[in-house]
């Protein structure tokens, strides 16, 4: 049994069983501390083949071809233990990808056209989510530690970056190829820190255990949800200096914006079957400018995140209880169709290409759907790592 992940929603406020975690290959940069099931610590590593240990842990080296090595484990009772790792070479700069943010194995990569996994990035934390820049470039939060995982493509690199303490969401920005990180409890407050493209970090408070993203990249702000104390803070994008509070919704979690920046959605994730919560959740439409009114969608189940398709006018949002995803109209917030059943516990959506990927993380999977047609991609859901939790696409231009 594992304890409960901090980055969960309501439903995982039990213990959560074990999950599958990816097993390989590795790619290069990867940080994996394996396990021995015959070998009580303490206990030295070595290697018997590529790669090294550093400070207890393996590191995948860059490699021509797929190959194994193996980690052995020297006991002080003299037991022995051994572990294979597959390895594999850095994808090339220029290939499109997805990755996968998993809480349990790390960023893994897979094809977009077959979806077969191209090899994992063990960043030696915990992701909770992923974002990618416009060169490629990926950044992992660690949801459980005080470091970003930055992967850039050209050459291949993996660097941590100090000082992004339990990181939630993540997502890049064009300009000045930098990263904002919502921060769960940075010094017991939520925070956002942004990543500079030189790795340098600037953080400000937002409020109680900050959460969901959004960017207006035109008007250069930020806006971040804190799910404690229901007000999603707008800051600006260059500075992080605080711009205006906007009270929102209950636990607000999922949180988008319109493509004029004029509209922000909030999801309560909330839900009456839950014993510590009265009421059940729903989407509002708050607007950011002009005298609008407020709008709200009917009872939903457990809803959790948010993607907006402006092209369509359509909504979607995750619900972890019910394994679906509601289709709202935005203008409205009424279904606008029937929901699309998904795996299980979906969790933050993302509109990539045309197409809906939803990360479903009880099922180690990640589901994809035709947002025109409404119709499941085929080949989904594809595995993926154990506890996938987010999702970003790059292709190139």
């Amino acid at each position: 049994m594992k304890l409960p992940r901090a980055i969960c929603a309501a439903t995982c406020l039990a213990l959560l069983a074990a999950s599958a975690t990816a097993d390989g290959p590795y790619l290069p940069g990867s940080v994996i501390v394996p396990a021995f099931s015959r070998v009580v610590p303490p206990y030295t590593l070595s290697v018997a083949g590529p790669g090294s240990i550093r400070d207890g842990a393996f590191v995948a080296p860059p490699v021509g071809a797929a190959t194994t090595t193996t980690v052995i484990a020297s006991g002080a009772n003299g037991q022995i233990g051994e572990r294979d790792l597959r390895l594999a070479p850095a994808p090339r700069a220029g290939t499109a990808v997805i990755a996968v943010a998993t809480y349990d194995g790390g960023v893994v990569l897979h094809d977009p056209t077959t979806f077969a996994v191209v090899g994992t990035i063990a960043t030696g934390g915990s992701p909770s989510d992923v974002a990618v820049s416009a060169d490629g470039t990926m950044l992992a939060t660690d949801t459980a530690g005080d470091a970003a995982t930055r992967i850039a493509r050209a050459p291949w690199t993996v660097a941590r970056i100090a000082g992004v303490p339990l990181g939630n969401e993540v997502l890049a920005d064009a300009a000045g190829d930098t990263f904002f990180v919502s921060d769960r409890d940075a010094g017991g407050r939520g925070a956002v820190t942004r990543i500079a493209a030189d790795g340098t970090t600037s953080r400000t408070v937002t409020g109680d255990t900050a959460e969901g993203l959004a960017l207006d990249a035109a008007r250069r702000i930020v806006y971040v949800g804190n799910i404690n104390d229901g007000t999603v803070l707008a800051v600006d994008a260059d500075t992080l200096a605080p711009i205006r509070r906007v009270t929102a919704v209950p636990r607000v979690f999922g949180i988008a914006l319109s493509r004029d920046g004029d509209t922000l959605y909030a999801v309560a994730n909330q839900s009456v079957q839950a014993r510590s919560l009265a009421h059940a959740g729903y989407v509002a439409s708050i607007p950011l400018r002009g005298r609008g009114a407020r709008r709200r969608s009917a009872d939903l189940r457990f809803p959790l995140g948010a993607a907006l398709d402006g092209a369509t006018g359509r909504l979607f949002v995750t619900d972890e209880a019910a394994d679906e995803i509601y289709v709202l109209n935005a203008a409205t917030l009424r279904a606008s169709h029937r929901p699309l059943p998904t795996c299980r516990t979906p969790w933050k959506p993302l509109l990539s290409g045309g197409r809906l990927y939803i990360p479903c993380a009880r099922a180690d999977a990640v589901d994809v759907y035709d947002v025109r047609t409404l119709r499941r991609i085929a080949g989904a859901p594809f595995a993926t790592g154990g506890y996938p939790l987010g999702v970003a696409i790059w292709r190139p231009r």
